[in-house]
C-alpha cells in the first residue's frame, strides 16, 4: 500500500466537493476552466495506475468548462451542477458515444440519445469529461473486463475497486472530481463506494430513472461526501417517462439532510448468506452502531432475510437471464467474454423454466421479508461487504464462478425489495484501507436514508487522507 503524501491533505481543486465548487464559482473564487485544467493534471498523475475512465475527452470538455465559465461570469448559471465536473459508468447511454457493457463481445454502436441520468445531469449544467470503465455486462464485483484494461484501487493499487461501478469508484478515490453516476442491480454503487472510502446511493426503485429499466436495477451517485449525493439526486430524480418504472413527480427537499438518530428504531444485521463475515469488518459495523446507540437510536440485532435458497435462486436467474444474451451472439463474439463470466452463465442453457421462475420467485420472498422487518425498525444497519477486500485480478473475492454471489448477500437483497441503500465509509482496517457502514431505509425513504448518513458523518470521527497518486 503507498503512503499518502501529507503535502497534498491541502485540499486541491480537485479535491473540493461540488457544493464547495457550486460556492467557489458563486464567489469568483475560481472558474469551471480552472477547476477542470486542475482535475486534468491530476488525472495525468493517477489514471495509469487505476485505469479508471473510458472515452475520456478532455478537449471537448475544455470546451464545455468555457461555456459554463461564461455563463458563471455572466451571472447566469445553467443549473445546480453549472461546471461540476462529472463521470458517467459504461453502460449507462451518451448520445453519440458506444455502450460495450465492459465486454469484448458486443458491436461499438454509438447510443442514439442520452439515457434519463445523463439527459439530467447535461440540463444541470454538469461537465461530462468521461465515462468510467466497468466489468463484463456488469456481472462482477470487480475492475476485471474483457474490454476494458484492469481497474485497480487508489487505496491499495494491488485490491480490487469492486464494482460493477468499478471505474466510477476508483475516480471518486482519486479525485476525479467529486461527481460520479454508477449502476446497481446487487451492490454495484456500494461495494465499490465500500472498498473505496466513498458514500453512494441505491436508490428506492424508480427514484432515478433509467433506459433501459430492469428489475431492481437503479443508477445512483458516488461520491465523497452525503452532501454531495444529496444534491447529485436532486438532478437525477426528475421524472423521465422513458422508464416505466419510474415514481411519481416529487416534492423532495434534497438538501433538508438533518435528521437526529434520537428516539428511532435501527436493527443491527450482521449475518447473512454468503460468506463469513472478517473481523475488521465486523468491529467497524458495531462501532457504527454503538455511535448510533449513543446518539439515543434505539438498536437491536435482527436476524438475517437473505437465505441460502434465496441467494442461490437469484444466481440460477441470473445465469438464465444472461445466457441468454449471450446465446444470441455468434460463437466467435461470444467466445470473447470474460472466461469467468462464460463459465458462471453457461450452467444457465441448462437450468429449466421451472428452475429460472422458483429463482426469480425468490425476489419475491426477499420482498415479503424485507417488508416484514420494515414493520418494526426506522433504519437498518448492516456491513455492506463481508471481506475487507481482494486482489485487483480477481473476478471476486472468491474467484469461483461457481459461487459467484457469495459477497452480496448484504446488498442483494435491498434491490430486489427496492429499498434504499447507502454505503457510507465508516473506518479502516489495520492498513489504513477503507470499510463501509450500509444504511437501510423504507421503500421511498431516500432522502431519510441520506439523512442518517449524514447523522453518521459527524459520528464517525476522523477520517484518514484520501489517496495520493504514486510517485512513478
Amino acid at each position: 500500500m503507498h503512503k499518502i503524501d501529507q503535502e497534498e491533505a491541502v485540499t486541491s481543486l480537485h479535491d473540493l466537493s461540488a457544493t464547495d465548487l457550486i460556492a467557489g464559482y458563486k464567489a469568483k473564487q475560481f472558474s469551471p476552466s480552472e477547476v477542470l485544467e486542475d482535475v486534468i493534471a491530476h488525472i495525468a498523475r493517477w489514471e495509469p495506475h487505476i485505469k479508471a475512465l473510458y472515452l475520456y475527452d478532455p478537449d471537448g470538455a475544455r470546451r464545455v468548462a468555457k461555456a459554463s465559465t461564461d455563463r458563471w461570469n455572466n451571472g447566469e448559471p445553467t443549473g445546480v451542477l453549472d461546471g461540476v465536473p462529472v463521470t458517467i459508468k459504461d453502460n449507462v447511454a451518451s448520445k453519440g458515444q458506444p455502450v460495450p457493457l465492459g465486454t469484448a463481445s458486443l458491436p461499438l454502436v454509438p447510443a442514439e440519445r442520452d439515457a434519463p441520468p445523463v439527459a439530467r445531469l447535461r440540463e444541470a449544467g454538469a461537465m461530462i469529461f468521461a465515462k468510467t470503465t466497468m466489468p463484463d455486462y456488469g456481472m462482477l464485483s470487480s475492475g476485471l473486463s474483457s474490454f476494458h484494461p484492469l481497474a485497480r484501487n487508489p487505496w491499495d493499487l494491488s485490491k480490487n475497486p469492486g464494482g460493477s461501478s468499478s471505474g466510477a469508484g476508483a475516480a471518486a478515490a482519486a479525485g476525479y472530481g467529486p461527481l460520479h453516476l454508477g449502476t446497481d442491480i446487487g451492490g454495484s454503487v456500494r461495494l465499490p463506494a465500500c472498498w473505496c472510502g466513498l458514500v453512494a446511493l441505491k436508490p428506492s426503485l424508480g427514484r432515478v430513472p433509467i433506459d433501459p429499466p430492469y428489475v431492481g436495477r437503479v443508477a445512483g451517485p458516488m461520491t465523497r461526501t452525503v452532501d454531495d449525493a444529496a444534491l447529485m439526486m436532486s438532478v437525477l430524480s426528475k421524472p423521465d417517462r422513458r422508464d416505466g418504472m419510474s415514481l411519481p413527480a416529487h416534492d423532495i427537499h434534497w438538501k433538508a439532510l438533518d435528521k437526529s438518530p434520537r428516539k428511532l428504531r435501527i436493527g443491527l444485521m450482521m449475518e447473512a448468506a454468503g460468506q463469513p463475515l472478517e473481523k475488521p469488518v465486523r468491529d467497524v459495523v458495531i462501532k457504527a452502531a454503538k455511535a448510533f446507540e449513543a446518539a439515543g437510536a434505539v438498536v437491536t440485532e435482527v436476524d438475517a432475510i437473505l437465505t441460502r435458497e434465496m441467494l442461490d435462486g437469484i444466481d440460477n436467474f441470473f445465469r438464465v437471464r444472461l445466457w441468454g444474451d449471450l446465446a444470441k451472439l455468434p460463437e466467435k463474439e461470444r467466445a470473447k467474454t470474460l472466461p469467468y463470466i462464460l463459465q458462471w452463465a453457461e450452467p444457465g442453457a441448462k437450468l429449466s423454466g421451472v428452475e429460472a421462475i422458483n429463482g426469480f420467485n425468490q425476489t419475491f420472498a426477499i420482498r415479503a421479508a424485507a417488508a416484514k422487518l420494515f414493520c418494526e425498525l426506522d433504519y437498518l444497519i448492516s456491513p455492506v461487504s463481508p471481506v475487507v477486500n481482494f486482489p485487483a485480478e480477481f473476478a471476486a473475492p472468491l474467484n469461483d464462478p461457481k459461487k459467484p454471489f457469495e459477497h452480496i448477500g448484504y446488498t442483494l437483497p435491498w434491490n430486489m425489495s427496492e429499498n434504499p441503500a447507502v454505503s457510507i465509509n465508516g473506518g479502516y482496517d489495520k492498513n489504513g484501507f477503507p470499510i463501509g457502514v450500509q444504511i437501510v431505509g423504507r421503500r421511498f425513504d431516500d432522502i431519510g436514508v441520506l439523512g442518517m448518513a449524514k447523522a453518521f458523518e459527524g459520528l464517525r470521527g476522523p477520517q484518514k487522507p484520501w489517496p495520493s497518486p504514486p510517485k512513478k
